[in-house]
């Protein structure tokens, strides 16, 4: 892996860019293997790909609510990484996979190990979350017209 790092410094010592950015090579491995097409996508937020992971049908939509949660209420980039690395897996299993802006989660990693900032990566992942959960139209209430 180690010629896809890029953040490396001249001391080769690890900064908040090279621990994100590690996290999310790992996470990206995980997800591609085994995939015919590239599971990475520009644009699809972490928020946005695990609604759709919960509105596939395959989990239970309260179960992938709470790995979320664990996951967005992780207290180290650590814990984070481990909680992602299941939603990964289960994203990885659909058919075809629901894909993830890795390059978009490397920021969001970086910044998580910014105390003043990891609350807004919070915020924003279940933002994106909930609003890519509430556009599915709800089919039980009929249309009007």
């Amino acid at each position: 892996m180690w010629r896809y790092y890029t953040t490396l410094n001249r001391g080769g010592t690890l900064t908040p860019a090279l621990r994100a950015e590690h996290v999310a090579l790992v996470l990206f491995a995980v997800h591609q293997q085994s995939q015919s097409t590239l599971v990475h996508a520009s644009g699809i937020s972490i928020g946005t790909a695990l609604a759709g992971l919960r509105e596939s049908g395959k989990f239970s939509p309260e179960a992938v609510d709470r790995r979320f949660a664990a996951a967005a209420t992780a207290t180290s980039l650590n814990e984070a990484a481990h909680h992602l690395r299941g939603l990964v897996r289960q994203m990885r299993s659909l058919s075809p996979a629901q894909q993830l802006d890795y390059t978009a989660l490397v920021w969001n990693l970086v910044d998580w190990q910014n105390p003043a900032k990891v609350g807004q990566i919070r915020r924003r992942w279940g933002a994106d979350y909930l609003r890519a959960r509430d556009k599915k139209p709800d089919l039980e209430t009929p249309a009007t017209h």
